[in-house]
């Protein structure tokens, strides 16, 4: 099961990168936890200074944007 993370203060921002991650990890039919992370001592510790930030299995890959559900598709295999 993959650990797909969203970092940030839950903006709207946030929300669509949340939307999006979940729309590439069903497209895929991967087994997926989605966890948001709100709490910014958390978001510090994951080295993210600009979010909306998107980590995998706990490492970052995209950080400050929203990618596109492809990008993200591209990250998750």
């Amino acid at each position: 099961m993959k650990q797909v993370q969203i970092l940030g203060s839950g903006c709207a921002k946030c929300q669509k990168l949340a939307d999006h991650a979940e729309a590439a990890a069903r497209s895929m039919g991967i087994d997926y936890e989605l966890q948001k992370i709100t709490d910014m001592n958390e978001i510090i510790d994951f080295g993210v200074m600009v979010t909306p930030a998107l980590a995998v299995d706990g490492y970052v890959k995209v950080s400050g944007k929203i990618p596109s559900v492809d990008e993200i598709k591209r990250l998750l295999s």
